[in-house]
């Protein structure tokens, strides 16, 4: 798998809700360029939410191509996202996409990349982008604490987001948070 820089993407799943927070911070070699930039968003009728790293166009076409898998087999996930990793990694166009995905919905979550790798966690946490690490780390820790804390789902992507920022150059502060 390809190691992106310039974005972090995490994914939590905890007591009944998945939340899924991106940072906002676009780089250009050593220069940011855009602070508050979307890299979460819903598709297919606001049931899907899905995050991305890599190349902005590439992920952007990768996140349209799944919502036409969507459309295609009415809603299935999984279906949908072996079916975009199996064209992204055998399409001669998309295969130089450089990019990686989560998606989820009420049911899954998954990372879906140009390796044709579709993978659900063990766990209910998936951190991508430089970030990504940092991110994932600080969500598995607030998790095994969160019943005490009294955290829900968006507010352990928050603080696992604002842990990763402190940590990772690429990663800023302005996040975009979408639940279900």
């Amino acid at each position: 798998m390809a190691d992106f820089h310039g974005t972090t993407i995490l994914a939590v799943r905890y007591n009944g809700r998945v939340a899924v927070a991106g940072d906002g911070q676009v780089t250009l070699n050593d220069a940011v360029i855009k602070h508050q930039a979307r890299k979460v968003r819903r598709i297919y009728n606001d049931q899907i939410v899905v995050g991305f790293a890599g190349a902005t166009a590439d992920a952007l076409n990768l996140s349209e191509r799944l919502e036409g898998k969507l459309e295609r087999y009415n809603g299935n996930l999984i279906r949908a996202a072996v079916e975009l990793a199996r064209d992204w990694r055998t399409d001669k166009y998309l295969r130089r996409l450089e990019a990686m995905m989560i998606a989820v919905d009420a049911a899954q979550m998954l990372l879906i990349s140009g390796n044709g790798d579709v993978i659900e966690p063990d766990e209910g946490i998936l951190g991508i982008g430089s970030g990504g690490v940092a991110a994932h780390a600080a969500a598995t820790a607030l998790i095994k604490h969160a019943d005490e804390l009294k955290l829900e789902a968006s507010a352990i992507v928050r603080q696992s987001m604002e842990i990763a920022a402190g940590l990772c150059i690429y990663t800023n502060h302005e996040f975009v948070v979408e639940e279900i």
